[in-house]
């Protein structure tokens, strides 16, 4: 068994007992799960809860109403979350794809993962984050979401990423957890929940659930007794 294969059960057993169940994604329903992973891209979460709550009073958080509206119309409702004339042209572009299926999810749901995944790269807008985003939170698909924090704490614990990219850090879990929903669901949130408290950019790594198995925090902690 690599070190991999046995770490990574490890580390989500300590993010689950020090932060406990995050209950992602924060939606009433699918397509909202999908309108949030297009408008928080670059931006904090309160910016897109705002832009999600114009349009639900706008009566537009379903595909039919965004395809019914003008650019200029969704970029006023979305204002908050920043890029709003880009965001409006991602929304857009994403209803128009889910028209083809007729709004349906149960549709986008009997297709084959490979296969929606790239129909949704294909959608402008949409890269490998979001869609996967989209795939996971909304569709309760078993692909695993790699953002800048699971970046972060992947790198100072050490664990082995080949090639350093997108693809190389979700291979990492795929290979080494099974292929379920959500646990995918609930370690993601873990992970970010996790960078946004204690590895930060300055990282917090004292207090940190992981300090046992991060290579960069036994580090960090070391150099600061040497000091003092």
């Amino acid at each position: 068994m690599s070190r991999e294969s046995s770490l990574l059960p490890e580390i989500y057993d300590r993010l689950l007992q020090a932060y406990g169940p995050q209950h992602w994604w924060p939606a009433e329903e699918p397509f909202e799960v999908m309108v949030g992973a297009v408008l928080t891209q670059s931006t904090a979460w309160t910016n897109v809860e705002k832009a999600i709550d114009s349009l639900k009073s706008a009566g537009a958080l379903e595909p039919a109403a965004l395809r019914r509206l003008s650019l200029h119309e969704v970029a006023v409702l979305v204002r908050s979350s920043g890029f709003y004339h880009v965001k409006a042209r991602k929304l857009k572009a994403l209803v128009e794809w889910l028209g083809a299926y007729r709004d349906d999810l149960r549709r986008l749901r009997d297709r084959g993962l490979p296969e929606l995944r790239r129909e949704l790269l294909g959608v402008y807008g949409v890269g490998e984050e979001t869609a996967d985003s989209i795939l996971l939170y909304a569709l309760d698909r078993p692909v695993f979401v790699i953002d800048a924090y699971t970046r972060r704490t992947v790198d100072r614990i050490g664990l082995a990423v080949e090639p350093k990219s997108y693809a190389g850090y979700q291979a990492l879990f795929m290979r080494h957890l099974p292929p379920d929903a959500r646990l995918f669901n609930e370690y993601h949130a873990l992970l970010v929940q996790h960078g946004k408290t204690t590895c930060r950019k300055v990282p917090r790594c004292p207090e940190c659930c992981l300090l046992k198995v991060c290579h960069y925090g036994q580090a960090t902690v070391k150099a600061a007794r040497v000091v003092l």
